[in-house]
């Protein structure tokens, strides 16, 4: 029994061996077919596979942290749909340590330092942490230690210990593995290196180095925090719980809060999923019908070189195999072609996701993410060209595992394969292949129809030559109004000296498209509207340079002077949108608004006496963006600098050429007035400011990735058409030739065949236009475009129409010159 069992075991693996080899001898002998079919399955298995690589990384594995589905940031939410971050003190810390449902607490903060005891300081961006902070993530480093308990001890100051991000230690170290030890000095103060990250840890996103932090009893020092639940507390379990603890906090810290909110704790990757994830699903939907568009040529080559092989077929049927054994062989040879696509797919992925990672929207998700076809990309990639070879090759293999061997034998393959099933099938697939190019190329007519709207978009100012200079302040330093105001005001008019420079302007908060801070305000004498969400407005810091060099123009009023700016005189102008808003019949000049939520909470945030109190209104501004490119101006609120003054400012530096040509003397002119502050790392134009929004860099991604995606469906659908239209002209060439003998013209046959395939062209077209209008509006929404322009769909039906045309045409004409002598003497 053992025995016998053996043999047939062995007979199995020599049977597939056999198909295996049979199959690389038929794809041999046929490079063209197989050529063809590799490519069709590349393209779709490899844009699948670079975009599967995004979402993999990006949406489903963003963290390595052990037990992410515990790990939740610490969040409120507010009753107009607003996403708020809670940041908490260090009393409210440990308070927060002490609840059920919280496990541990991992908390930061973050500050800008410099790399001190070299020629030049280098800028670092360096998080502070609690003690549990890296044992609540628990991912161990590369090198070295963990920061921990040890290194922060309550009641005590800090150790001076430092860990080092992997990218700062192959940066500044040259990826050294004795670094363990050694010293770093950061604002002249030595560190000893305890640890060293593993690569893609992404905690602090950008971070160069981690630094403990203790927890002091100061109430303007506030952390960002990130919770670990106890196994099997929900999040609503934990929102219900930290309710009344919270609201407990903004009593004891009011300008932390809005005035009502819910705790709203939320997955690590919540603002990633929210902002990326409809743009990555529905670019992995479109390589998917991409890949079913390439599927569908390989199909229809299939049943064309299996019809040619009807007779083949049919002789091995007549000597005794079975129809199961002709559908695997088949299938092998389906398997083969989708394993050598997904091959070359993977290769094409390698090279154009680089593209992909290079294009996405910025801020959303750590830079050090890892994003790789890694193992289970490579799983997903195998699996997927298995699907394929299965899905694409299993109904050609069914059709030609039956043949009608009496018939075969009688009759030439030419003559047998002209069925009218195989034409039936023929049809539906090119049916379908043109819908799903036509809803392709609809949806990339919309999305760059929306990006080339974002593109004429009105800023409401000049951001050419104009770069953004941000300026941090190492703690303990300029802990005063009077010397933090000279320091920023030094910097100013240091940097206005330059021979290249035009103009200056401090901008605290206020650098558009995306400026201001969302702040409630009252108005004197008027009660807030209710309909209005929250009376709430964008909270800028400026001095007036900042609208000559953004060329915004005052419209009504006057600007402040030089004394008051100063003085931060208690003066504040306004947008046209606010006047709009508040004072629709314009009288604005003169009235007042208050901005409670403006305290002095030194050293980080100082503000002028009286800052909180009432303020008039001396001037309107013209409108500019200030809630990023796809959304209305919202209401605006221009404050001197002065006002408030946080630990950090940007300085705008208009030049009469490039201003990154100038960056260096920007840098050397801030060091001559203090040699230990210094100048963020990156500096950009104001135009790379634009480019980097993300509903820029969206709609840039989707539009090009979506034309791209709609070409090669465009290719794919033509070569498919030109398959059927030649196989069937191959099939037909004695027909042809008996009407042409019996005096049909050129024209008549050229009618013919293109009346062959006008169908199925006709059908996918009307198809796809009804997806197309009927999907519009989701269209419209799924790329984020507020256009609706429907002239785009017959537009593209007509390239479309265009292109099938065209693949109809060179068979067509082969078709019409034949010779009937010729045509007869085929049979």
């Amino acid at each position: 029994m053992g025995a016998s069992c053996v043999f047939i075991r062995g007979s199995s693996v020599h049977t597939v061996w056999q198909d295996i080899r049979y199959a690389f001898r038929q794809l041999r002998n046929h490079p063209g077919f197989a050529l063809t079919a590799t490519l069709s399955l590349a393209l779709g298995i490899g844009a699948s596979v670079s975009v599967f690589s995004v979402i993999y990384g990006v949406l489903l594995h963003p963290y390595p942290y052990v037990d992410l589905n515990r790990l939740a940031t610490l969040s409120i939410s507010d009753p107009y749909g607003n996403f708020f971050n809670a940041y908490i003190t260090g009393p409210q810390l440990r308070e927060l340590q002490q609840a059920h449902a919280v496990e541990r607490i991992a908390a930061w903060n973050e500050w800008n330092l410099t790399v001190t005891g070299h020629d030049v300081p280098e800028d670092v961006v360096a998080y502070t942490n609690t003690s549990d902070t890296f044992s609540t993530l628990g991912v161990p480093p590369l090198l070295g230690r963990n920061l921990g308990p040890s290194d922060s001890p309550d009641g005590q100051e800090s150790q001076p210990v430092v860990m080092l991000n992997y990218r700062f230690w192959q940066r500044h170290f040259g990826s050294d593995p004795s670094v363990i030890g050694k010293t770093l000095e950061l604002v002249h103060k030595k560190y000893t290196i305890v640890g060293v990250t593993r690569p893609h840890f992404t905690w602090g996103w950008d971070a160069d180095v981690y630094l403990p932090q203790k927890l002091t009893n100061d109430q303007a020092l506030q952390f960002g925090t990130v919770i670990k639940l106890r196994p099997g507390i929900t999040q609503t379990a934990a929102n219900a719980e930290l309710q009344p603890l919270l609201e407990r906090f903004a009593k004891e810290t009011p300008t932390h809060f809005p005035p009502k909110f819910k705790v709203d704790v939320r997955e690590l990757q919540y603002w990633t999923i929210h902002q990326l994830g409809g743009t990555l699903y529905l670019l992995f939907g479109a390589v998917m019908m991409l890949l079913a568009i390439g599927c569908g040529n390989v199909s229809i080559l299939l049943l064309a070189r299996g019809t040619a092989r009807q007779h083949e077929f049919a002789v091995r049927s007549a000597v005794g195999a079975s129809g199961s054994r002709i559908v695997r062989q088949l299938l092998t040879e389906s398997l083969i072609l989708s394993l050598a696509g997904a091959g070359l797919g993977i290769l094409l992925a390698y090279r154009t996701l680089a593209l992909i990672v290079a294009w996405l929207p910025q801020n959303f998700f750590p830079s050090d993410t890892d994003i790789n076809v890694n193992l289970p990309v490579l799983l997903f990639s195998v699996g997927l060209a298995i699907l394929t070879g299965v899905l694409f090759g299993l109904f050609p293999a069914l059709q030609m595992a039956k043949p009608e061997v009496s018939q075969v034998m009688q009759s030439s393959a030419k003559k047998v394969a002209g069925n009218v099933r195989g034409k039936q099938v023929h049809g539906l697939l090119i049916a379908g292949q043109i819908a799903l190019t036509l809803l392709l190329m609809t949806v990339a007519g919309a999305a760059i129809n929306g990006f080339l709207s974002m593109m004429r978009v009105n800023l409401g100012y000049d951001p050419h030559n104009v770069m953004s200079v941000g300026i941090p302040i190492h703690e303990n330093s300029y802990t005063n109004w009077a010397t933090r105001m000279n320091y920023y005001e030094q910097l100013r008019t240091k940097i206005a000296e330059l021979p290249d420079v035009v103009s200056t302007g401090i901008s605290t908060n206020a650098t558009p498209p995306s400026s201001g801070d969302e702040e409630r305000f009252e108005l004197l004498g008027k009660a807030p509207n209710p309909s209005l969400e929250g009376q709430t407005a964008r909270m800028n810091y400026i001095d007036p340079g900042y609208f000559s060099t953004l060329h915004i123009p005052l419209l009504q009023g006057r600007m402040w002077d030089h004394s008051e700016v100063a003085n931060s005189a208690l003066l504040v102008l306004v947008n046209e949108t606010f006047v709009r808003r508040f004072y629709p019949n314009g009288d604005i000049l003169g009235h007042s608004l208050k901005v409670p939520t403006q305290k002095n909470e030194p050293p980080y945030t100082l503000t002028v006496p009286g800052s909180d109190g009432w303020l008039q209104i001396i001037g309107v501004v013209a409108d500019s963006l200030n809630d990023g490119l796809d959304k209305p101006v919202k209401p605006a609120i221009y404050m001197p600098y002065g006002t408030v003054m946080w630990m950090h400012t940007q300085i705008l530096v208009r030049s009469r050429t490039d201003p990154q040509t100038i960056l260096h003397s920007v840098r050397q002119q801030i060091a001559k007035i203090d040699p230990d502050q210094q100048a963020n790392g990156a500096v950009d134009n104001l135009e790379t400011w634009v480019r980097n929004e993300p509903e820029w860099a969206r709609g840039r991604l989707v539009s090009v990735l979506f034309a791209a995606f709609s070409v090669l469906a465009l290719v794919l659908a033509a070569v498919g058409l030109y398959s059927v239209v030649s196989y069937s002209v191959v099939q037909r060439t004695n027909e042809f030739g008996i009407r042409m003998a019996l005096g049909a013209r050129r024209a008549d046959v050229l009618r013919i065949v293109f009346a062959s395939a006008g169908a199925s062209v006709a059908v996918g077209i009307g198809v796809g236009l009804a997806l197309s209008f009927g999907l519009n509006r989701l269209i419209a929404r799924w790329v984020q475009s507020s256009n609706h322009n429907l002239l785009l769909i017959p537009v593209a039906a007509a390239i479309l129409l265009a292109v099938a045309i065209m693949a109809c045409l060179a068979p067509a004409r082969r078709a019409s010159s034949v010779d009937p002598m010729t045509a007869l003497r085929c049979e």
